[in-house]
């Protein structure tokens, strides 16, 4: 479907044009038509195929056809982080300079009175994480009794991450009457008790969930866990490289890697939850412009992060779930290009990784890289101890328990 068959207005079929959007994807060609008729929707799709728009341009078109005037918001989006909140707020900005309207981005992080003066001067649709949100509403910068649109993003995220208290304090301040629309990359029985709870027949739209896109070339690296900083430089060193984003599973583990990518002399930048929401972004905007080959982060960057170009996608560090597998990987071959997924993987990573195949539903092939020494014996200070072998046996032992019943 091309976005002019859309019963949107002049002012966004502008804006949409300007931005140079033509074809609609599967999800907003599915989504768009039934947020316009003012239905809930449930819409499921892998990242990077456009659910942004899929409920910006519904919301947007509500806000011009029922102009506020008011101060207090028709649209509330919650995302999960600050990068998300930044993200889709710039992107609705984008499509309001051409339909006009007024936008408020809300999330930690960031200074409470800029934001406080904006609330309070009025704005159209507010973007927030809900913890900074239900700031402002305690303070009464913002009141939600007004609102008629409500979009749940990533909402299989917000739940991971334990936001569900938060939502039910912010949805009981909201009208019964509003169009709620949830959008997920993944449809666990979690998502679909959400939908139950908060939504009235929803339109659910499913699109090719749980695999990545096929322009993403997946490999496994197996290498001993005291090498793979080293296989990580000889990959960078080795490989046509443009761009470089590496998952590590802790904070620790980043900072260690970004140190040993920069005494290697490649240019690189690290986030995650310890860094100011200033270098954050400075070091997204690095990543994005070029000046940094190399981003390495935690789980906060696996949703959400938009930069096109990514070459190349590691997991230094194996997700312990299989889905976030599968966000991590979808940050490379985004808008129909080709990307790398490279995993490493250690000796007690094949849990992880019989999970992770078992969601693809296909075995994921396995290299190794030409002349690097795989035979280098573990230092002394790399070694477990008793105590650690013994907890990690345990721990095992109990994660293949768990997996055994559940077949």
């Amino acid at each position: 479907m091309r976005f002019t068959e859309l019963e949107l207005g002049q002012q966004l079929q502008q804006a949409v044009a300007a931005l140079g959007y033509e074809e609609t994807t599967p999800i907003q060609a599915a989504a768009i038509p039934s947020g316009l008729e003012k239905s809930d929707i449930v819409g499921c799709a892998q990242t990077g195929t456009g659910k942004t728009l899929a409920f910006l341009l519904p919301a947007m078109e509500h806000v011009l056809q029922h102009p506020s005037k008011g101060r207090h918001p028709q649209v509330l989006i919650l995302e999960p982080t600050r990068e998300l909140v930044i993200q889709v707020a710039k992107e609705a900005h984008r499509l309001a300079d051409y339909a006009k309207m007024r936008i408020a981005p809300v999330y930690g992080g960031a200074k409470m009175r800029s934001q406080t003066d904006q609330l309070r001067r009025g704005v159209d649709i507010v973007v927030a994480t809900p913890g900074r949100l239900q700031d402002h509403m305690r303070r009464k910068n913002v009141t939600l009794r007004h609102l008629q649109i409500l979009v749940l993003d990533e909402a299989d995220r917000m739940l991971d991450m334990g936001f569900l208290p938060d939502i039910k304090q912010i949805i009981s301040r909201i009208p019964e009457k509003r169009q709620t629309m949830l959008f997920s990359a993944t449809m666990p029985a979690s998502i679909s008790a959400l939908a139950r709870q908060f939504q009235r027949d929803p339109v659910a739209i499913e699109m090719d969930l749980d695999h990545p896109p096929e322009a993403i070339d997946q490999t496994l690296y197996p290498v001993p866990r005291h090498l793979k900083g080293d296989l990580l430089v000889a990959i960078l060193e080795n490989m046509d490289v443009a761009s470089m984003l590496i998952f590590t599973a802790t904070k620790v583990e980043a900072d260690i890697v970004t140190r040993q990518l920069e005494q290697n002399g490649i240019a690189v930048a690290c986030i995650h939850g310890d860094f100011s929401q200033r270098d954050r972004v400075a070091a997204l905007e690095g990543f994005r412009s070029g000046k940094h080959q190399a981003l390495v982060a935690t789980n906060i960057a696996s949703r959400g992060l938009d930069v096109e170009g990514i070459s190349h996608v590691v997991n230094y560090d194996v997700p312990e779930h299989p889905e976030d597998y599968i966000h991590r990987i979808g940050r490379t071959a985004r808008a129909d290009a080709t990307g790398d997924a490279i995993t490493f993987v250690t000796p007690d990573d094949e849990p992880l990784i019989y999970r992770i195949e078992y969601l693809l539903g296909h075995k994921i092939d396995r290299k190794i890289l030409p002349d690097f020494d795989y035979d280098v014996p573990t230092p002394s200070w790399a070694r477990p101890s008793a105590k650690a072998l013994l907890r990690e046996a345990t721990k095992s032992q109990s994660v293949a328990s768990r997996w055994r019943s559940m077949f």
